[in-house]
């Protein structure tokens, strides 16, 4: 993967425990632990809107579409 720098503004405090976290071998650079934590926060937020959105399904009518296509899939299914 192919990486671009970008320049941010981090608290001394949060700046000071990401280094311990390099110091201490937990990650091999600076880079690497906001990658990691930045990807984790947008899988989080991925998820969380994937959650919402299927809230806003109706279980009857997602039971009926998967009830359908169970019974597509069971008749195509080679007898014993």
């Amino acid at each position: 993967m192919s990486a671009t720098k970008a320049a941010i503004s981090m608290d001394k405090n949060f700046l000071q425990r990401l280094d311990g976290s390099v110091k201490t071998r937990s990650f091999r650079s600076r880079s690497e632990v906001v990658q990691e934590a930045v990807s984790e926060k947008i899988s989080h937020m991925d998820n969380s809107a994937l959650a919402r959105e299927c809230a806003k399904l109706d279980p009857k009518s997602v039971q009926a579409m998967a009830d359908e296509g169970l019974a597509t899939e069971v008749s195509a299914w080679p007898k014993d």
